[in-house]
């Protein structure tokens, strides 16, 4: 994984792009860290906060249902550049924001550029993978995962030091600022437009099955978010100090599994890997509810993890090179169904939990991913023949004659 890792990021084409999806996690974490501040600072109850958060996601649609236009006009090295830059200005305001509507503003805007960003990155790195016939999606992702993980330990460190939250922004914005102006040459070097206008197309069923895929996953992520520490402290009866631990196990197995994923997708196959992934999930989930010790709730947590590693960045591989549709409104299609998961995903396992039980609640996510398996294995647009072969290019600046 080192080797693959250092690799990655001394070659500066890769690295450039690969940064972008640490950029959002990096800004993500301090936001996350912010929230109880933000919340006391302009008055919000639990209630009025929650409705407030939907307004990202709503920026998110807005962004998917203008993303056709966007990328049949703008090439994807600009919008990188440009975005980025945007998405980090925006997270200084809604941190900052001095009153609701400031904050309201902020927050569907990022959902928008967000959005777009997602596209432009993910476009770039699977067109990358087509130009050095390597593959190196799920280490972009892994990069994000990552991101997420540091911007986590920043804000601990900083707020150890008495440094507030919109000070830390301002910080680390400036720096990812920075970092985005060296990496200028690269980025705009993708001159790539990704859309070319046609008119709307419904999904077909075999899309349909990558977008319930990408839901389920997205669903697994949000639930072990919202509900992991919950669980340990409600129905494991865990201290204090280990109910952060299984969010903390399935987001180290996260990361380490998409930083070794691209290894793994060539040596087993997408399909290969989707079908495992899932399954390894549904049994994490498994292990959790079955289980009336800490450590073994946490060891499902991990497996949780590893299973959902490497299947977004399969679906997203996916969702670019499926015939008849551009990479944008394959993506758009595919992470439609990634949205709704992650909104609903938690709300549904809270239902639950208030009618039943939160174990039985978590126990609809072992379904889920015993129905996405199956969908992966009857799915054509998710295949094994995505492997690279032995033509397959290093990373090394000098093969690729950057």
């Amino acid at each position: 994984m080192i080797r693959n890792f250092y690799s990655f990021i001394k070659n500066k084409p890769l690295f450039a792009v690969g940064f972008l999806f640490s950029v959002s996690s990096l800004l993500f974490g301090i936001w996350v860290a912010s929230i109880p501040g933000i919340k006391s600072r302009l008055g919000f109850t639990d209630g009025s906060l929650g409705l407030s958060l939907l307004l990202s996601p709503l920026g998110a649609v807005t962004g998917m249902l203008f993303s056709t236009r966007v990328f049949s006009k703008v090439s994807v090295g600009k919008w990188m550049f440009s975005g980025y830059l945007i998405l980090c200005c925006i997270m200084i305001l809604q941190i900052n924001s001095v009153n609701r509507l400031m904050f309201w503003v902020s927050l569907y805007c990022f959902g928008t550029i967000s959005f777009l960003n997602g596209v432009s990155a993910n476009a770039t790195a699977n067109l990358m993978e087509k130009k050095y016939n390597k593959l190196i999606l799920s280490t972009c992702h892994g990069m994000y995962s990552l991101g997420g993980a540091l911007s986590a330990g920043i804000a601990a460190l900083l707020f150890l030091v008495h440094i507030p939250s919109g000070v830390q922004i301002v910080i680390v914005a400036t720096f990812l600022i920075v970092v985005i102006f060296l990496n200028k040459k690269h980025l705009l070097a993708n001159t790539d437009i990704i859309h070319s206008r046609s008119r709307f197309k419904l999904p077909s069923s075999s899309i349909l099955g990558i977008s319930f895929i990408c839901m389920v996953s997205f669903m697994a992520e949000g639930c072990v978010a919202d509900w992991s520490a919950i669980y340990f402290k409600e129905i494991l009866f865990a201290p204090k100090a280990l109910i952060s631990l299984g969010y903390a196990g399935f987001s180290v197995a996260m990361t380490l599994g998409r930083l070794n994923g691209d290894m793994l997708i060539k040596n087993l196959g997408s399909k290969n890997v989707v079908i495992a992934g899932t399954l390894l999930a549904g049994s994490g989930f498994l292990v959790v509810v079955t289980s009336s010790l800490v450590i073994i709730a946490i060891t499902g947590y991990v497996m949780v993890g590893l299973g959902c590693c490497c299947i977004v960045p399969v679906l997203f591989r996916a969702s670019a090179n499926i015939p008849g549709l551009s990479t944008v409104e394959g993506y758009a299609m595919v992470t439609t169904g990634g949205l709704i998961g992650f909104l609903t995903g938690p709300s549904v396992i809270g239902f639950i939990a208030e009618k039943a039980s939160l174990s039985k609640g978590l126990s609809l996510l072992i379904l889920m991913d015993l129905l996405a398996c199956y969908t992966a294995w009857r799915n054509p647009f998710i295949s094994n023949k995505e492997r690279v072969g032995k033509n397959e290019l290093p990373y090394a600046e000098d093969v690729l004659n950057v």
